[in-house]
């Protein structure tokens, strides 16, 4: 059977000042490379075939930093990126609460429901990466260990798929942090999942 790994970027220093990123980028913290590190630790044993990664430089920086010495492939991919915020990348959560509470309070409580003129539905996301993912599996053989190196908003879309939830449910627990590690086993009977939101890697 094909093992799915899929994880999140580590630390960014938006992240500590609470700016939403979505397809702009800033650079991982110090936290955020050793997020990154504890993770390639833990996944050391595995013999990973190729390492997917969004083309964002957050992502592919802790893609880097798992992949160690080792001789994997890394292969960046649009359709893997954030979600497109639109005019709120780059924005602090606290302005964006003030001057658009409602579509704010949509994007996190009713996620089926949000809509902006700028930027992209969980629907449109859920269309671009589902599809890549599957032609992901589809493209390696029967028992090979893929990872997948993406974002928060991703992830819960992919996770959703693999549980067969909807949109409405997208936030539910476990939350998506730095370099959690989720585990989906793949074979001709569906999809099963190992790890969700797993953090027993973090060593502080």
């Amino acid at each position: 059977m094909t093992k799915l790994y899929l994880t999140r970027h580590g630390e960014t220093e938006w992240n500590l000042q609470k700016k939403m990123q979505g397809w702009h980028n800033s650079p991982l913290t110090q936290l955020g490379e050793k997020q990154a590190k504890w993770l390639g630790d833990r996944l050391a044993e595995v013999e990973l075939e190729t390492i997917y990664t969004s083309t964002s430089g957050r992502t592919q920086r802790t893609a880097e930093l798992i992949r160690g010495n080792r001789n994997i492939d890394l292969i960046p991919k649009d359709n893997l990126r954030e979600i497109n915020l639109g005019d709120w990348e780059g924005e602090f959560v606290e302005n964006i609460k003030k001057q658009e509470n409602e579509a704010f309070r949509k994007f996190w409580e009713e996620p089926h429901n949000y809509r902006k003129e700028t930027g992209e539905t969980f629907y449109q996301l859920k269309d671009r990466v589902v599809p890549l993912i599957k032609q992901i599996i589809s493209d390696h053989n029967p028992n090979s260990n893929i990872l997948v190196v993406t974002h928060a908003a991703v992830l819960k879309v992919l996770m959703a798929h693999f549980e067969n939830r909807p949109i409405e449910k997208l936030w539910d627990p476990p939350f998506m942090y730095q370099t959690c590690l989720n585990l989906v086993e793949i074979n001709e009977n569906g999809y099963k999942v190992l790890l969700h939101g797993d953090t027993s890697h973090y060593q502080e």
